[in-house]
């Protein structure tokens, strides 16, 4: 299929939200769907303002902002979705969840729609096995905040066909993004390179190496990247890296991949980073 006209994302957090808010603005009817109503207006309020910070830098006129928005449908029904050509799955990293989602999306969308995830981590070739469609499963992996990032990493499965491919390849141009064929390992190519150097420093942290600040400084300054690693895993989220370190050391078993105790015991006491006010940092 190329005639993408209307678009189902599943999962209003941060990551649907920023899809939602790039389907609309490259012209896509969007069905955004969540389990509770709150976290759809959290979530279209997040898009309003964040359209209008892209008008105020001249990314796109004042006057594009309300059809933008228009163009999103926000329901707690997920039946609706069945109305959609394309779906991409943008829920909690879990694998019950995802696994979940895509046997019910499986039974009530069109024959020919193509199911996406956003998943970081998850084996996409172990989704696309809870549908009747493998060949029409794939990872649509965007970053965040993804009205800013460029990549999105589009990960085959083992069954996921050309077409399909074909599609989502074409969907991330119109949507202005630069897509990366990788393809299904856990953590992919983004993960499987970030979380262990997220996880190396929880342990310099834990074993007294250096402070969280006196690391993040080495990166930024030494390596002249843009956040160091505890901050970033702050933004990331340190239940999400925890997540993917242990999809990883379970699909790959090796040792290497261990969360770091630290790690685990900030999680446990819900320091889980900027969206809970405590983790690497105060916010």
């Amino acid at each position: 299929m190329t005639d993408i006209q209307t678009v189902g994302v599943v999962g209003a957090g941060a990551m649907g939200s920023g899809i939602a808010h790039v389907l609309a603005r490259a012209g896509l009817r969007v069905l955004l769907c969540d389990v509770e109503q709150r976290f759809l207006d959290r979530a279209l309020a997040q898009i309003r303002t964040n359209l209008g910070r892209e008008a105020t830098k001249g990314k796109l006129q004042e006057s594009e902002i309300e059809p933008a928005l228009a163009r999103i449908v926000s329901t707690t029904d997920r039946d609706m979705l069945g109305e959609a050509d394309f779906v991409i799955e943008a829920a909690s990293e879990r694998f019950e969840i995802k696994a979940e989602i895509f046997a019910a999306l499986d039974r009530m969308m069109p024959q020919d729609a193509i199911l996406a995830t956003n998943t970081s981590s998850i084996s996409i070739t172990k989704l696309a096995a809870q549908t009747r469609r493998p060949a029409q499963v794939i990872g649509m992996h965007f970053f965040n905040p993804v009205p800013v990032m460029a990549l999105v990493e589009v990960i085959r499965g083992l069954a996921t066909d050309d077409a399909t491919y074909d599609t989502v390849h074409a969907l991330a141009l119109q949507l202005g993004k630069t897509p990366v064929e990788v393809n299904d390992a856990p953590g992919f190519v983004s993960n499987r390179v970030l979380m262990p150097l997220i996880n190396e420093a929880a342990f310099a942290v834990m074993e007294g190496v250096a402070t969280p600040e006196a690391i993040d400084q080495v990166f930024k300054l030494g390596m002249a990247h843009p956040m160091g690693p505890l901050t970033l895993a702050d933004f990331i989220g340190l239940d999400v890296c925890l997540d993917i370190m242990r999809v990883m050391q379970e699909g790959l078993g090796d040792p290497k991949y261990r969360p770091c105790p630290l790690l685990i015991k900030m999680v446990d006491a819900g320091w889980l980073g900027k969206k809970s006010g405590r983790g690497f940092y105060q916010y």
